[in-house]
């Protein structure tokens, strides 16, 4: 994927004053997803750096949020949300 094909969707900030910007990409398969993600984080680290992001958690709903491990960006829920009742 190159960047033109991502389209800027929302900008929202979070409760500690950061920002969060959510882009729309085009539909890929979650094999694709998961193989960029996986390409992407072994270039990090054989450059000696960590990935900053080294899996992903995919949703179809918002109610999906509850079952993921982890701390989340407070704007999560409210951005998959829209995304969720836009799609409908």
């Amino acid at each position: 994927m190159v960047a033109k094909e991502l389209r800027l969707w929302i900008v929202t900030r979070g409760e500690n004053g950061s920002v969060g910007l959510t882009y729309l990409a085009p539909a890929r398969s979650e094999a694709t997803l998961r193989a960029g993600l996986a390409a992407a984080a072994a270039a990090e680290r054989a450059q000696g750096r960590e990935p900053e992001l080294d899996d992903v958690a995919l949703v179809s709903s918002p109610e999906d949020l509850a079952g993921l491990a982890g701390p989340h960006a407070d704007y999560l829920e409210p951005i998959t949300s829209r995304h969720f009742f836009e799609r409908r």
